[in-house]
């Protein structure tokens, strides 16, 4: 079996360390070791186990076969790069965070190893530091983006183990469709504080089609044809499945939190600039947010 790191203890990370459990991962994060880490299944049952555990401070094992970065999309790039040199020349990286950005960073340092990129709609939430409940079944896509080849062993044992896990051959057009989803949800129900259900009445919807006007534009530009009446069936798709639920950008804005906003709303502008295109319904959603924001959190297209 591969020998899989987990990066990352949040909400998704420790979901990811228990779905794996078949594959023995361990979590590497910077707090102490725990006594023990719980999960609550989707039926309610509740389990523990004394964890498998690094510290960052310790290093990381010479023969991790995959690194899996589930940090927030803003932490990537500061938490990975530090490890690249530990890391064995063959170990893949799995970057699985909300949003678009790190990937063309972490690319000018990967090198010929294989990076991965990768989308999930599973839910997780945090009830305590170290209990972690699954809220929700998810669809996870995962797609080579540089490097080598991926060993048929690693990208086998994801697909068998990870719950509705499936390989995509153009990861980049999961990724826009994906980043669709949130630059609608995410920024509209902080702003509006909000469970995501609520975005289905008609007072959002005029406002939802303008923000994904731009990103369509956007990733057309990026030579990713994604079609307009497809996403907003799915954004308007995953209003209804997850009416109930609380979105992270709106967990982070009630706690204060520096959010991902940068990395969803932000990369369409960037991206827009890059191509002599503007995206004034996206750039007026970062503004917004960031004024919800800690102070230190500023646009990063500027």
């Amino acid at each position: 079996m591969p020998k899989v790191v987990i990066l990352g203890a949040g909400a998704i990370g420790q979901l990811l360390y228990w779905q794996l459990q078949p594959l023995t991962p361990q979590l590497l994060g910077r707090r102490p070791t725990p006594p023990r880490i719980s999960y609550q299944h989707l039926n309610g049952h509740i389990e523990h186990q004394a964890p498998r555990y690094l510290q960052l401070t310790q290093g990381i094992d010479a023969d991790t076969d995959l690194l899996i970065v589930s940090v927030k999309a803003h932490q990537v790039t500061d938490a990975l790069l530090p490890l690249l040199p530990e890391l064995p020349s063959h170990c893949a990286i799995l970057l699985l965070h909300n949003g678009m950005g790190p990937h063309l960073d972490v690319a000018a340092h990967t090198g010929t190893r294989p990076l991965l990129l990768g989308t999930t709609s599973q839910g997780a939430l945090r009830q305590k530091l170290w209990f972690v409940r699954h809220t929700g079944h998810g669809i996870t896509h995962i797609g080579q983006y540089t490097g080598v080849p991926l060993s048929q062993t690693i990208r086998h044992s994801l697909l068998r183990t990870l719950p509705d896990c499936h390989w995509q051959q153009d990861i980049l057009t999961a990724l826009w469709q994906k980043l669709a989803v949130n630059c609608a949800i995410n920024p509209l129900t902080a702003l509006h504080q909000c469970p995501n259900g609520a975005l289905a009445a008609a007072e959002f919807q005029q406002q939802i089609i303008g923000i994904i006007s731009e990103l369509q534009q956007v990733a057309a530009a990026e030579g990713q044809h994604v079609k307009q009446n497809e996403l907003l069936a799915r954004i308007n798709q995953v209003i209804n499945l997850t009416a109930n639920n609380q979105s992270s950008m709106l967990q982070d804005c009630r706690h204060h939190r520096q959010t991902e906003i940068n990395a969803i709303n932000g990369y369409v502008v960037v991206r827009a600039a890059a191509h002599g295109l503007t995206a004034p319904l996206n750039h007026d959603l970062v503004q917004r947010i960031l004024a919800l924001s800690p102070s230190s959190e500023q646009f990063l297209g500027h």
